[in-house]
């Protein structure tokens, strides 16, 4: 029954942990660290197991944040979320969708840990205040005053992306057509103006260590990257983080994931993952 009850909330443990930290090794370490606390645990003493599972899981999401902070003050390069795959069905929530994005866990990122839990907890699973406040061991006005501060500074870093499945869809088979031809002009005609291009490699790829901006130097980014896969690679269209992106796999190995956002039905950033040690969720 312990087991039972615990496999029935580690979909919802993962998802909260992977929101909060934008790690899949970390969130799946937060699962597993849950389910250590939770096996010495009597059952008959847990009136909201639910409750009780989550609480632990952001707490111990909460402690690994800190470490991480530490961490990526001396991260080589870019810092993007591990990207993972999503199920079509589920990018049909868009509450869900959004909150997973790259884009929103980047903005994330100018959060506290606490404060980063309290918005997650709140706007993408729906919790209260008052469910929050036990969930974290505070009183429910000192949560009413963190999320009202996660909000704050969320809306002022937000960027409202199209959300439009078939358009993006369509713009990604657009730009992954164009790539694999090494066409510059089809490639800038599905780029914005100011099109961002951010990529990850941790210093262990050739990923380019500053941002680069406009059509013209992303599109010839592009080619190169596509010059340069593994002979024998392959290249699918995949559910990246909540909406269609690509995936570049070598021997059944990821080795480079891409994610699009959309303005406007242009290709206005791009975030492209290529560190092998972040690419597990999308293997």
């Amino acid at each position: 029954m312990t087991a039972e009850t615990f496999a029935e909330h580690r979909g919802l443990l993962y998802a909260v942990a992977y929101r909060v930290l934008g790690s899949v090794a970390e969130a799946e370490d937060v699962v597993q660290d849950s389910w250590l606390r939770w096996s010495r645990v009597d059952p008959a003493t847990v009136d909201d197991p639910e409750g009780y599972l989550v609480r632990v899981a952001t707490r111990l999401a909460i402690d690994r944040l800190r470490s991480a902070a530490v961490r990526r003050e001396s991260y080589v390069g870019p810092w993007l979320p591990e990207p993972m795959l999503t199920s079509p069905d589920a990018a049909d929530d868009v509450v869900r969708n959004d909150s997973v994005s790259t884009a929103m866990l980047l903005v994330l990122e100018a959060l506290s840990p606490t404060e980063r839990a309290v918005f997650v907890l709140n706007e993408a699973f729906g919790y209260s205040h008052t469910e929050i406040a036990r969930i974290l061991g505070r009183q429910d006005a000192d949560v009413r005053q963190l999320a009202h501060r996660a909000r704050k500074a969320v809306a002022v870093r937000r960027r409202r992306y199209d959300t439009d499945r078939s358009t993006q869809r369509q713009v990604t088979e657009k730009f992954l057509a164009a790539c694999l031809d090494g066409d510059v002009k089809a490639l800038m005609k599905v780029l914005a103006p100011d099109v961002t291009l951010i990529s990850d490699g941790g210093g262990l790829t050739g990923a380019p260590r500053k941002p680069i901006h406009g059509p013209a130097y992303v599109a010839q980014a592009f080619i190169v990257l596509s010059r340069r896969r593994p002979e024998g690679s392959r290249v699918e269209i995949r559910q990246v983080n909540g909406a269609p992106g690509f995936v570049i796999t070598s021997g059944g190995t990821a080795v480079v994931a891409a994610t699009f956002y959309l303005v406007d039905g242009a290709i206005d950033t791009i975030h492209v993952v290529s560190s092998p040690e972040k690419l597990t969720g999308v293997s």
